[in-house]
């Protein structure tokens, strides 16, 4: 049964940093126009890996953000989220001193994996160079809940503050529980999202050897191809999505512009395998079904659904089976887009980032593609906007995320109607 809402929660504000982009302007004009942010590796040499592609976050500068000091004292996920973050106020009107009652003003913000950057390189300095000179910061720089904390910091945010990690799903769960609490009464204002840096040695190799990620080192451009019959893995990417949060009567309040309004959250668990999705995705449906109960509305009112869509043959095929069990027919009306074809795959920050991008859909009425399309798969054969932007009116969108160990997330984002 759906909650009561007697408090309604709306997204004022957007931070975004991807492969395609280092703000939201650039990231929404790539997605529309198709771009592919999966490339060779430049981080480090990968000519000893499997897998030498990835989708990496280019040009970003952290003092752009942070002092030289702070830069030195944080992973590159941290650097992230406090770019995103600084985006999402400066768009909501808020900035550095925000009007908001510090213990009515939160943080929650996922990441599946945390500061894997600097777990790898102090590890390294363990075993060369001896225990004495780990650095002090080691801890504090390697903790997933260290974003939300400096975040808070920063900001003066003294409400609710914590991270999610549920793997793929974890920055979805941080918007989902962040527009909980504020439903709730718990809070006014949270800041949320996703952030993720793990494009290492380690991990590419990790994820490598278990024959999740694409092997296409010839052509990484057209590696990730959600709903194609040629796919063949995930493209691993990096970056972070972050959403302003806040009820509505104080947005109203303060002039705020209100771009789209969060009404429905669905999470389950499929009890089924490590890393295999359910049979017919059936912890999908029922989050899905969750979410649509949870904003009051039908099947039939959403437009468009952000999938999760990794381009793995498992992922893709049990998502698309989900989505037609929960809408019937209705499916083939709906667009099933994947920015996941241009982005990559940005494990916890997926969630954050298809947040934003739904809100930006809802707002404009504009869907990006799904790219990379070559050969139809039989059993993925709804409207997927492959290879073209499709402009239309979006009521409803719904965003997906799966992750390892079965867990997932629904999210419903409504066009702001007043």
């Amino acid at each position: 049964m759906p909650a009561e809402r007697q408090r309604r929660v709306v997204i004022t504000g957007l931070g975004l940093i991807t492969a395609v982009g280092n703000d939201v302007a650039s990231n929404w004009e790539a997605m529309l126009s198709g771009v592919s942010g999966c490339a060779t590796i430049t981080a480090f040499d990968p000519s000893d890996l499997p897998v030498r592609f990835a989708a990496e976050v280019k040009n970003f500068d952290p003092t752009d953000y942070l002092d030289r000091k702070e830069v030195k004292r944080t992973d590159r996920f941290t650097h992230f989220a406090l770019a995103a973050t600084a985006q999402a106020m400066e768009s909501a009107g808020l900035g550095v001193t925000p009007d908001i009652p510090p213990d009515r003003f939160g943080v929650i913000t996922g990441s599946g994996i945390g500061g894997i950057t600097t777990l790898e390189e102090q590890h390294k300095v363990y075993l060369n160079r001896g225990a004495e000179r780990v650095s002090p910061f080691f801890v504090p720089m390697f903790i997933a809940d260290i974003a939300p904390g400096l975040i808070a910091m920063k900001y003066g945010a003294k409400g609710p503050n914590y991270t999610t990690i549920s793997a793929c799903a974890s920055g979805a769960h941080a918007v989902g529980n962040a527009f909980y609490l504020i439903r709730n009464g718990v809070a006014d204002v949270m800041v949320t999202g996703g952030a993720e840096s793990s494009v290492t040695p380690l991990t590419m190799a990790g994820f490598a050897s278990m024959k999740a990620i694409s092997a296409r080192n010839d052509t990484p451009e057209t590696a990730s191809r959600p709903f194609d019959a040629t796919r063949d893995g995930f493209v691993l990417g990096e970056g972070c999505g972050m959403v302003m949060l806040e009820e509505l009567e104080f947005a109203k309040a303060r002039g705020a512009r209100i771009i789209a309004e969060v009404v429905g959250y669905g999470q389950t668990a499929d009890a089924h395998h490590i890393t295999a999705p359910a049979p017919e995705g059936e912890g999908a449906q029922r989050a899905m079904r969750l979410a649509l109960a949870d904003a009051g509305a039908q099947a039939t009112d959403v437009d468009y659904i952000n999938a999760h869509g990794t381009s793995t043959p498992l992922n893709d095929l049990s998502e698309t089976q989900a989505i037609k069990k929960v809408f019937g027919e209705h499916a083939y009306n709906m667009v099933v887009g994947s920015t996941k074809s241009m982005t990559g795959h940005t494990l916890g920050a997926a969630g954050g980032v298809e947040a934003a991008i739904c809100a930006l859909v809802v707002d404009e009425g504009k869907i990006p593609p799904t790219i990379n399309f070559s050969q139809p798969d039989p059993g993925c054969d709804l409207n997927y906007a492959h290879n073209k932007m499709i402009e239309r009116p979006v009521r409803l969108s719904l965003t997906n995320s799966f992750g390892f160990g079965g867990h997932n997330v629904c999210l419903a984002i409504k066009r702001w109607e007043g």
